[in-house]
């Protein structure tokens, strides 16, 4: 298995990263969602690599097979993770591309060190720009929603994680767009991850202020984002980081949930592959 050290715990064990490095060409690295693991891009990690690409996807450290450190879950250090990513393996011209929480890491680290590297970016169903509601923010989600999600958490993960991924794909009485076989799945890569960082990512996403990160970016950007999203919604999210980046391309997948990369992955794939291998830049 191929990992990747970046930095180490407070009792000096070194925090290694896994990843996944498949295929040839212009790089493309995918960064998951909480709280998953890289395979949560299978569907991508199989598909993209048939076009010219090279796709690297890893574990946040917290989660899958990455070390579990019991600090380490700001920003500031995921985006350093994803930096000794980049730098371990030399990858110039990159696609980042970041799912919900990813979507985080990939504009503070945008921010935090630059885009000598980074060709463009994808920020799929992401947490950007500011998901907690205060008084500079008023179209966030209420404090209350996130307090009562980490009470859950901390009385019964496994009972939370199952209920979360019927939101996480707008499962309900009268829509079932996956199985129940890939809903055990998804719980079972849950699982997986620490109960720390489980918590403490769930407290980074929700309120960290990436207002300013936005501001610093000037490569081409797309943003992808169900508009029927009920775990990180649209107009609080996808909608407003358009507006905050001028240069930014927007792409609205019509009734679609939260985990539209894999309820609509076909098309996701197709999106991707366009804008990754084009050429020109992308402006609104």
């Amino acid at each position: 298995m191929s990992y990747i050290q970046a930095g180490t715990g407070r009792n000096g064990e070194p925090v290694n990263l896994f990843y996944q490095d498949w295929g040839t060409g212009n790089p493309v690295v995918l960064i998951h969602g909480w709280p998953l693991s890289h395979e949560m891009w299978e569907y991508q990690l199989t598909e993209l690599p048939k076009h010219g690409l090279r796709c690297i996807a890893y574990d946040r450290r917290g989660f899958g097979k990455s070390s579990k450190p019991w600090e380490g879950y700001d920003y500031d250090t995921l985006a350093d993770d994803l930096k000794a990513v980049l730098d371990e393996l030399d990858l110039q011209q990159v696609t980042l591309v970041g799912f919900s929480m990813g979507g985080g890491e990939v504009v503070r680290y945008l921010s935090r060190h630059g885009s000598a590297r980074i060709s463009k970016i994808v920020l799929v169903s992401a947490v950007t720009p500011y998901l907690l509601k205060t008084e500079d923010n008023p179209e966030g989600v209420d404090a209350s929603v996130f307090d009562e999600m980490l009470e859950k958490i901390q009385d019964d993960r496994a009972d939370f994680l199952a209920t979360f991924g019927k939101q996480f794909y707008g499962v309900n009485m009268l829509n079932h767009p996956v199985s129940d076989s890939h809903l055990k799945w998804d719980q079972t890569l849950a699982l997986l991850g620490s109960p720390k960082a489980t918590i403490e990512c769930a407290k980074a996403f929700s309120g960290t202020d990436f207002r300013a990160d936005l501001a610093a970016i000037t490569v081409p950007t797309l943003i992808i984002h169900g508009d029927a999203d009920l775990t990180v919604p649209f107009k609080s999210s996808g909608q407003r980081t358009h507006e905050m980046i001028p240069q930014s391309q927007l792409l609205v997948y019509e009734g679609e949930p939260h985990g539209l990369y894999f309820t609509q992955k076909d098309e996701l794939n197709e999106d991707l592959v366009s804008f990754i291998t084009s050429n020109s830049a992308v402006t609104a």
